[in-house]
């Protein structure tokens, strides 16, 4: 599949975001037009310093050593850094993050990087983008987002709030849609939607892929997709589903026969336009004129491809300031089970993704020495990798230790490790089971750099 690179929406957009500059504060006005724009820059050879000064949630960082070994066999050593570094709170973050991937971080993560690692106009790079947290982030931070993924549906989740249509375009387009004319009608999904919603979610795929077959789907069409994908199954009236498993995860419709029998439930009436029209306005709700300039002044420049993470020949070399992301870790996470429901609506076939997820740590290791190789050629001299991995086989592997040889044989140099520890007492989203049992309660990020003469 093709790079898919974002162009504004329209003139008109771009006219109302600089009718809006006289009312918008000085720092989120043009960047070509204000110097000011650009926050004040930290040094990313103090980041040591300040992750040991850190104390903005009332506690001292402590220190530690991470070892490891390269692959010949050297000892390695790491300085580590152990905080509660960004607030285990949920809503500390635009409203346009609120969709549901399965494993992925907060925006609070790649924020704390982008502010300290980068300045305005960079390019912040995720070669695992998922739902696209470090796109929208980066962006939302006046800097280019680039991503990369080989499941086709991050790009209906990330592409579509890079440059966010109105309310009212998006109501006036629900509108319009056609709910009583559908080409296909699969009983078996009576599982988990009422007949008439069944009914109503088949015409609007139908809609959708029409528009896309004749040329004429556009942005809005592209937000009304990433929504409907978003609400297709979850726990509660604000889904088109009767109760099942949380949004990020699609049960089979067996399971979900047996889930209903045990509840005694029955798919009640659901809406489809309405429930988009709720969703849109929540995501929307903190997109004021000051975000929409914002995203608007890098959206043309954001580039985002499908394709495996070791191979993005689209990606220039030396061009890439920050990379900050999370691999898949060994076989915790199925993706293609998960989103089976998902792909057939977007009419995509689930069984042509191949989505590799290894299982020994040593086939990981490898697939993680390729992509550390990519990271390399595009990253600027000088550049650097956040790269979150995490505890697995319940704590009894470290990825963090497994993933230094693969930086350094490749010619990165390991500066740092932090690790984000915090208090947890609800279930883990990733895994939907208790942090204080099997999950994890930290997020473990190794930081790398290409030498200033790479």
């Amino acid at each position: 599949m093709p790079p898919t690179t974002l162009r504004r929406r329209s003139r008109v957009s771009l006219e109302e975001a600089d009718a809006n500059q006289a009312e918008l504060p000085l720092s989120f006005k043009r960047a070509d037009q204000h110097a000011a724009l650009a926050e004040p820059v930290r040094s990313a050879t103090n980041l040591g310093e300040q992750l040991a000064a850190f104390q903005e949630f009332g506690e001292a960082t402590r220190t530690s050593h991470t070892s490891s070994r390269s692959f010949a066999g050297d000892p390695i050593d790491v300085i580590t850094y152990i905080n509660e570094y960004w607030t285990a709170r949920q809503c500390q973050a635009n409203a346009l993050h609120e969709v549901s991937y399965r494993a992925c971080f907060k925006p609070q993560l790649p924020r704390f990087f982008i502010e300290r690692l980068t300045q305005l106009s960079e390019r912040v790079y995720d070669p695992f983008m998922g739902r696209g947290t470090t796109l929208l982030e980066a962006a939302l931070l006046g800097r280019v987002p680039l991503g990369c993924d080989i499941n086709p549906l991050s790009l209906t989740f990330i592409r579509p709030r890079l440059q966010p249509p109105r309310l009212e375009q998006i109501d006036a387009r629900l509108r319009e849609i056609p709910y009583q004319n559908y080409s296909e009608y699969p009983e078996d999904l009576l599982a988990f939607y009422h007949p008439d919603t069944l009914k109503e979610l088949c015409a609007l795929k139908a809609y959708l892929l029409r528009r896309q077959t004749v040329g004429s789907f556009d942005s809005v069409d592209d937000w009304i997709a990433m929504v409907a994908v978003n609400r297709l199954t979850g726990h509660s009236p604000g889904f088109f589903s009767v109760y099942t498993l949380p949004p990020n995860q699609a049960t089979s419709v067996k399971a979900q026969i047996r889930i209903n029998q045990r509840r005694q439930q029955v798919p009640p009436l659901r809406r489809i336009g309405h429930i988009i029209h709720k969703k849109s306005k929540q995501l929307l709700s903190d997109c004021t004129a000051e975000v929409r300039c914002r995203l608007g002044q890098v959206c043309d420049q954001a580039l985002m491809l499908t394709s495996p993470a070791h191979c993005t020949p689209a990606i220039a070399s030396d061009s890439v300031a920050l990379v900050v992301t999370s691999p898949p870790f060994l076989n915790i996470v199925q993706y293609a089970t998960d989103n089976w429901l998902r792909c057939w609506f977007l009419g995509i076939d689930a069984k042509s993704v191949k989505l590799t997820v290894p299982t020994k740590l040593e086939t990981w290791q490898q697939a993680m020495t390729d992509v550390f190789r990519e990271l390399y050629r595009v990253l600027k001299p000088g550049g650097h990798i956040a790269f979150e991995v995490g505890e697995v086989h319940k704590g009894a592997t470290r990825l963090e230790e497994a993933v230094l040889p693969c930086g350094m044989v490749v010619g990165l140099t390991p500066l740092l490790i932090l690790i984000n520890d915090q208090e947890f007492t609800k279930t883990a989203n990733c895994w939907g089971i208790d942090n204080m049992t099997k999950g994890t309660n930290t997020n473990r990020i190794v930081v790398f750099q290409k030498p200033q003469g790479g």
